[in-house]
Order: structure tokens, then sequence, then C-alpha cells
């Protein structure tokens, strides 16, 4: 039987709320800038992103429903996970209404889960290691795209990345600070919500499809990554 996982709850535990139809997996739209040149042959076409869409769920009433912990389920942002596809999570966000007017009625109706467009792998691990003598680390994106992993680095001084033997970015702990992420998901560097972008010269980190060596400089005593494999 159909069901989701929608921020870490599964429907199968809601009272009475039954999954009818799951979204057909989709490739989103490439946004584009088309630019047309008199004289020319043709367009000049630049990709800019991919874009954001709409998954749709029906839903349906079994006995024994309890609307208002259905009503309270169907709310907010967060992670989606699709049954046909169990390793996976989407990040969305309900902003439509639902009709649960209709769902009493007819027993049917539809869930708007507008939908970023990349999908992630469900419970990823997390590599972490606290550092001796290492001066390198193989980080493996499962996904079939360029992945922006969160960097989490723990030391003091000036500390140098690079990944697969290019330099990436350097990073320079203030005084009396010994930890900083470095997320390249929202391109920020912070440490317990305070940014710390100012202390970071350099590029965000990408992971490459597959293997990955990350190498370092300077006294750094642990590196925690979460890749963020991802698909489209």
């Amino acid at each position: 039987m159909a069901y989701i996982e929608w921020k870490g709850i599964k429907s199968e535990t809601i009272p009475g709320l039954l999954i009818c139809e799951l979204p057909p997996i989709t490739k989103p739209k490439m946004r584009t800038s088309i630019t047309k040149i008199d004289g020319r042959d043709g367009d000049i076409i630049e990709d800019l992103g991919y874009e954001s869409y709409t998954k749709n769920v029906k839903i349906g009433l079994t006995r024994n429903y309890d609307l208002d912990a259905i009503a309270k389920y169907f709310t907010g942002e967060g992670n989606l996970t699709l049954s046909d596809e169990p390793n996976k999570i989407y990040n969305c966000r309900i902003m439509d209404k639902i009709d649960y007017e209709k769902l009493l009625r007819f027993k049917t109706a539809v869930v708007k889960f507008y939908t970023q467009p990349y999908k992630y792998l469900k419970d990823e691990a997390v590599k972490d290691l606290s550092i001796t003598t290492q001066t390198s680390l193989v980080v493996n994106n499962q996904g079939l795209e360029m992945s922006k992993p969160i960097i989490t680095l723990y030391g003091s001084g000036n500390i140098e990345i690079a990944i697969n033997g290019s330099t990436i970015f350097e990073y320079t702990f203030p005084e009396g600070e010994t930890s900083v992420v470095i997320d390249s998901l929202q391109e920020e560097a912070y440490l317990n919500g305070v940014y710390k972008n100012r202390y970071m010269l350099g590029e965000f980190p990408k992971l490459a499809v597959g293997n990955n060596t990350i190498t370092w400089t300077g006294s750094l005593t642990r590196i925690k990554v979460e890749p963020k494999s991802r698909w489209i």
C-alpha cells in the first residue's frame, strides 16, 4: 500500500488517512535565458538552474478517521519521502489550501507539495574523523549530480581545505573559537547561528559524483562531512 513520510512521520500512523495515489517521478524544468541577436543564426540559450515544481498526492479517508489529526499533519515545510522512492527525500512546503470539505463529502482530496528541484539520499551516513596523523578523507557522493556538502571543522588558526588536489577555501578561526560549519547548500559559514563568512576565503566546496578526496593543512583536529548526495 502506498504511503508517504512527511516531516519524519509516516502517513500510516495518522488515523483514517489513506494515500490513494502518488505523483509521478519527474525531472524539473530548467530555467533558461534566451537572447536573440539580429544577423545570427539561432539563439543564445543560457541555463539558469532548475525550477521548483508541485507534487500532487491524492489522499482519502478510511474508517475511524481523525480529520483534526490529518489537518495538523499536512502543514508547514519539511522533508517528504514517497513509498515508491523510500531512500530519497524531497524538500517541500505545503502552501495551497486543502479542500477538507471535499475530503469529507467524497472521501478524496489532493495535497499539493511545492517541491525544490533536487532530491537527496535519506539517512545518509556522515563522515566524522578525529584527526591524529591523517591528512586526507575520502567522501563518496552517491548521487548523479554534483553535491553541496555541509562540512564542520574543528581546530585553530588557519585551515586550508582542498578537494581532489585543488585548494577550495581557507578558514581562520577567530580567537577563542574552535569550530565552524561550512554550509555549501546555504553558502554560509556559521557557528551557533552567528555568520562567520568574513573569516573564510575562497569558494564553498562541491563534491563530484563518486569518491572525493578532501585534504587539509593547518591545526585541524576533527572534520565532519555530510555529503548531501543528490539527484534531479
